[in-house]
């Protein structure tokens, strides 16, 4: 499904709010559809580590009392520049949800954490696959800046 990303398009009747506990069905609904399924217990430690991290925030989005989208970020030290970064860790609207704004409202509201948290910078990565994804960060006003390497480390 293609969406047209217009600058101007705004979310209407969307609650955003930190993720509690009991959102962990919700995190792991959500997180499935971004492609990283897990069960009850593991999105239930997942809440729980961002919770207990005061460097790190969950946010859901909610729609007509539904949660339809979800945002993690993360700040930290970046050394090369000698500053705080907010980078955005996991950011999905429900396919249902799509085209109405609401990532673009859950983008805005990272901005403004990381501004408020003191951070000179806001990235994101995303992955090579999710043209998509990539057209939508652009409309936002992010653009590509750098390639990541990854290499899975096992079990310890």
């Amino acid at each position: 499904m293609s969406h047209a990303f217009s600058p101007g398009h705004q979310a209407l009747d969307v609650d955003l709010r930190n993720a509690v506990p009991a959102d962990a069905d919700d995190v792991a609904h959500l997180l499935a559809e971004l492609g990283y399924p897990c069960d009850l217990a593991d999105a239930s430690e997942r809440v729980s580590a961002i919770l207990a991290n005061d460097r790190q925030a969950l946010v859901l989005a909610r729609r007509n009392g539904a949660v339809c989208g979800l945002m993690a970020l993360d700040f930290m030290y970046y050394l090369p520049l000698g500053t705080t970064t907010c980078r955005v860790t996991a950011l999905v609207v429900t396919t249902s949800a799509q085209g109405m704004g609401i990532g673009r409202h859950l983008l805005k509201e990272a901005e403004r954490r990381a501004r408020a948290g003191g951070a000179a910078r806001i990235e994101l990565t995303s992955g090579a696959q999710r043209t998509e994804a990539h057209a939508f960060y652009q409309a936002c006003g992010y653009s590509g800046s750098s390639v990541r390497f990854v290499k899975a480390l096992g079990s310890a």
